[in-house]
């Protein structure tokens, strides 16, 4: 993909700093604007750091949602890219169980809830996130460690995050909270540096996993137990009569009043969601992304009735979002067929992993995702706020209880 790409120098950026002797870091307020640097720096095989997807999001932008990109150098050579979005955050817009009635009647349950409800209305702001609020995983920076150690490629990225806070804040852009999303266990020891930084680590919900070492939909299925397999079987059967449908960019735009209702409706009930996703967004996903990108719908006598996405970013398959009439979802078990199709996507594009995020834990371990843990890293820039972080943290935590379902045979 990359490949087709012009590579348009580098425009004048916003900020440009030392950081040691020989590294230094520039910041862009467009895609276009980090230009070839960019492209020299980010990594072949991360296609959510790579300019088409990225120039798909900025102009078509999640609502209230702004967009910054980081070069890093050492001497004249980039080295390292990293992503920022800006978005406003007020902690009662943006989790919905706040004021869902609670079933038992226990005074100090309801005293609890009350009290989270204040502390979410106190906590509002811009965030400056490193890392993407569409998407779950390290999508957030990059850089070549062959030139630059962990340790030291970390250090730079904190500095330079200062750097863009002071300088917006003196453009009127306040924004007292820095997140870092999405650090891999095997990135810990950076997130170790962040905490030493005044961070607080924190979790909000597994990244749901699925490793496809199947040959194909048949393995897939044979290698589930008796309980599994008949079960998906019969979820299957439940689709009879519908039509599964690829779409097109013209149909995509064509059914988008259903597809953002369906998305709509989905979103609106997630514990916590910070995305609300531009209209446009998937159709252009579809336009520019290629066969990287797909959709699907099911339908009922004409009328669509489900949808989902995924993005296929070299051998992971991202499951990405999706929607679904939720009146149907019983007798018809949409959902559970979505999982079970992203599964076949991926088996068929010979993905070595699907990626399904970190909403509806348990129904995605039925079909054989595991949580990994991905863990996130905020501070709040006044050394007084930031001390009450981790207390916040804790008490705007969504808890989702669930069982972990084991649908594989035991080997042996």
């Amino acid at each position: 993909m990359t490949s087709t790409l012009t590579l348009q120098p580098s425009l004048n950026p916003i900020i440009a700093a030392e950081l040691t002797e020989s590294h230094r870091f520039a910041f862009y307020r467009s895609i276009e604007a980090a230009g070839r640097d960019w492209d020299l720096a980010a990594p072949a095989q991360d296609i959510f750091l790579q300019r088409p997807y990225l120039r798909v999001v900025e102009a078509n932008p999640p609502v209230g949602m702004r967009f910054g990109y980081l070069i890093f150098y050492k001497n004249d050579s980039p080295i390292g890219v990293a992503l920022c979005q800006i978005k406003y955050f007020k902690g009662d817009d943006n989790i919905a169980d706040l004021d869902v009635p609670r079933k038992d009647p226990c005074f100090f349950g309801g005293l609890a809830q009350w009290f989270k409800r204040w502390v979410a209305g106190k906590a509002a702001g811009n965030l400056l996130v490193c890392g993407n609020l569409l998407l779950t995983g390290e999508h957030g920076y990059f850089f070549d460690y062959h030139k630059v150690s962990r340790t030291d490629s970390i250090n730079m990225l904190e500095k330079a995050l200062n750097h863009v806070v002071e300088k917006m804040g003196r453009e009127g852009i306040k924004m007292p909270v820095i997140l870092v999303k999405d650090i891999a266990p095997e990135n810990h020891t950076q997130g170790k540096i962040l905490v030493k930084k005044g961070f607080t680590e924190f979790d909000i919900q597994p990244n749901m996993v699925l490793d496809l070492h199947f040959k194909d939909m048949e393995a897939y299925l044979g290698a589930m137990s008796t309980k599994y397999r008949t079960r998906a079987k019969r979820a299957f059967k439940k689709l009879d009569g519908m039509e599964r449908r690829q779409l097109s960019y013209t149909e995509i735009q064509q059914e988008l009043p259903t597809i953002y209702r369906l998305y709509r409706d989905i979103a609106n009930n997630a514990g916590f969601n910070m995305v609300d996703l531009n209209e446009q967004y998937l159709a252009a996903l579809e336009r520019d992304l290629g066969e990287h990108f797909q959709m699907f719908a099911y339908y009922q006598e004409g009328q669509l009735v489900a949808f989902y996405s995924t993005i296929q970013n070299h051998d992971e398959l991202e499951a990405h979002f999706l929607g679904y009439e939720k009146a149907l979802n019983h007798d018809y078990q949409l959902y559970l067929n979505i999982l079970y199709d992203i599964v076949k996507i991926g088996l068929e594009g010979g993905c070595k992993r699907v990626v399904f995020a970190r909403t509806a834990l348990e129904i995605k371990s039925s079909v054989g995702a595991v949580a990994h843990e991905l863990p996130c890293y905020l501070r709040h820039q006044h050394s007084v706020a930031n001390k009450f972080v981790p207390a916040i943290l804790d008490y705007l935590k969504p808890v989702e209880e669930w069982q972990p379902r084991h649908p594989f045979k035991e080997e042996g």
